[in-house]
């Protein structure tokens, strides 16, 4: 038996690019790290231009596998390649010639659990973000799932892949979710899985947030400003919402009462950006009409290392836009954006957000913190009583938003420093790294420690590997 020193544990995650799960990913592994374990992190994309800096210059090991299935087919059956991808990845991980682990970490996609259980004869912690069934139906409105109208094709092709994401799920040994509204709408939906998940928040590396930071390095250079900034940490995706915080700096700006402060400020929309995706390409597009129909100036910029050019738009200013737009920042860009003195607050649109690590990083730095009243935000960012706040959690309406941005604006000294210390003193003490990593060692060793494996059900397993199999075939046969 392992001892919780010497825990040798594999994560086995899809698709290493810049978002909240790789980056809940990339902590949780430097966390056990720090405490002594071996990490190896399994995944089958990882460009080395578009990541985390820690899972680049080798603090991590990061082995990425090129999967012979490509990760959509005529844009189209994304979660079917998903499947096919990760099956290839797990095959290398059964293979003798893979390194022998005492444990597998996976999170997002469970298609391996019952395989991993089975033919590697190893316990799996299964770290559960969101459903893929409900982010492949609808969204939730005031807490109740609103389906989408789908098509019979759609309906026939995701009837066996929600039936393969709930019994390969099931077969985990541990489920962990990162908050309680993930795991509440986990048991909801899955049905069958009748143990509640425990509940993991996601950490961040503190430390990273505090190191030292010269200020004159181009990458920070590029994007820092003495004018008063607003900024909002998401990726390029349409549900992410980030059309609020265009709106609701529009209206904020149009505010007769603080115009001596809003016409001088700007709004600086961060995040991974993925040219293979339409999705990210689409929102782009679609953030920037939202900048002209405001009359407001913007520029779109990338770090200069990165291997991803900048987008090109006519109309864009590259002195002072009243909006910037920065694809795939850096973590000094990050780190020096969050803690600028200039910088007023974060805004973190989402609603009914998963967890969103981005709340938490703005409050380790001090930040208001203006976010959704649904979701993650709720658990993280505390807004009554006033005399505890680190944040406004408003319904998302530009109004209502651009009236939260007036209050924190109005604040005074002493209440911004008032506010800044309850908000770090939080995210040191909920959400850092450390706390993460102890609660995930702990239950990474009572997984290890549940004793030997019991057989699973022949049934389901002939089930699962006759799809796995047929999926493969049918892909290779498009190929």
């Amino acid at each position: 038996m392992a001892s919780a020193s010497k825990l040798r544990v594999a994560f086995i995650h899809p698709d290493f690019g810049i978002g909240g799960a790789e980056r809940l990913v990339v902590d949780a592994a430097l966390g056990l790290q720090s405490l002594g374990h071996s990490v190896d992190i399994y995944t089958s994309h990882h460009d080395k231009s578009h990541c985390f800096d820690e899972t680049r210059d080798g603090t991590l090991r990061v082995h990425h596998l090129v999967s012979p299935f490509p990760r959509s087919w005529h844009g189209k059956l994304h979660i079917l390649c998903a499947h096919a991808r990760q099956l290839h990845l797990t095959k290398f991980l059964l293979s003798s010639s893979a390194p022998q682990y005492d444990i597998f970490f996976v999170d997002q996609l469970s298609t391996c659990i019952p395989l991993l259980r089975m033919f590697g004869r190893k316990r799996v912690l299964f770290y559960c973000h969101f459903p893929d069934k409900l982010l492949a139906y609808g969204a939730f409105v005031e807490g109740e799932l609103q389906k989408k109208n789908v098509g019979l094709f759609k309906a026939l092709y995701r009837f066996p892949m929600d039936w393969l994401e709930e019994v390969t799920t099931r077969q985990a040994d541990l489920i962990v979710a990162n908050s309680k509204f993930t795991a509440r709408v986990t048991t909801a939906h899955l049905t069958s899985i009748k143990s509640t998940p425990k509940v993991v928040y996601p950490g961040i590396n503190i430390k990273a947030y505090q190191a030292p930071l010269d200020w004159t390095e181009p990458d920070i250079d590029q994007v820092t400003s003495q004018r008063p900034t607003l900024i909002s940490l998401n990726r390029f995706e349409m549900k992410k919402n980030a059309a609020l915080a265009i709106e609701a700096f529009a209206l904020f700006r149009d505010k007769t009462s603080v115009q001596h402060i809003s016409q001088t400020m700007r709004l600086v929309l961060a995040g991974g950006y993925d040219p293979r995706l339409e999705d990210n390409i689409r929102t782009l597009n679609t953030l920037i009409g939202r900048a002209r129909s405001r009359n407001m100036t913007f520029n779109v910029i990338t770090p200069p290392q990165s291997k991803v050019n900048a987008p090109s738009f006519t109309g864009t200013t590259t002195n002072e836009p009243d909006i910037l737009f920065l694809l795939n920042f850096t973590t000094s860009q990050r780190s020096a954006i969050l803690r600028s003195p200039s910088t007023l607050a974060l805004l973190y649109t989402p609603a009914n957000e998963h967890f969103g690590i981005g709340p938490v990083e703005g409050m380790v730095c001090g930040l208001p913190i203006l976010a959704c009243d649904s979701g993650g935000p709720t658990e993280s960012v505390v807004d009554q009583p006033v005399e505890q706040r680190t944040g406004w959690l408003r319904t998302p309406q530009p109004a209502i938003w651009a009236d939260a941005l007036e209050e924190i604006c109005r604040m005074g000294d002493e209440e911004r420093a008032s506010l800044a210390h309850r908000s770090r003193h939080r995210a040191e003490s909920v959400f850092g790294m450390d706390s993460m990593a102890k609660t995930l060692e702990e239950l990474l060793v009572e997984t290890v420690e549940m004793g030997p494996l019991q057989t699973l059900p022949m049934k389901e397993i002939a089930f699962v590997f006759a799809f796995l199999v047929g999926l493969t075939l049918a892909i290779l046969s498009r190929l």
